[in-house]
């Protein structure tokens, strides 16, 4: 009895993973083994990616609250553990939008600190 195999099913694999590198450069776009590689490998870089897009986002509100409290003749530890000792719960993103997009209530923050 000849051997069955199920041709439609694999090609369409095949072709999933083919779609999916679309754009990609040379062999890595058409060569089945070579696109596959590279698929699994980008899968791979997006999952550790969305942990470290969080880690680059609190660095940069970090970043920017030190900036910010620097002209007001301040460390951001210092401001960061004053902060918490008078009570004010805001997180770093807004702290960090505040200190760009509106300089006058985050002075407000920071004389509400030094008192």
């Amino acid at each position: 009895m000849p051997r069955s195999v199920n041709h439609v099913a694999s090609r369409a694999r095949r072709k999933k993973i083919l779609k999916l590198t679309r754009g990609y450069f040379g062999k890595r776009r058409n060569v089945w083994t070579v696109a596959k590689n590279t698929w699994e490998k980008g899968q791979q870089y997006a999952y550790r990616d969305r942990k470290q897009k969080k880690r680059n986002f609190r660095s940069l509100w970090i970043t920017r609250i030190n900036a910010g409290v620097r002209q007001y003749d301040m460390s951001y530890s210092v401001f960061m553990g004053k902060l918490h000792g008078k009570g004010i719960e805001l997180n770093r993103k807004s702290l960090a939008d505040l200190a760009m997009n509106n300089p006058q209530a985050f002075k407000a923050i920071v004389d509400l600190v030094k008192k």
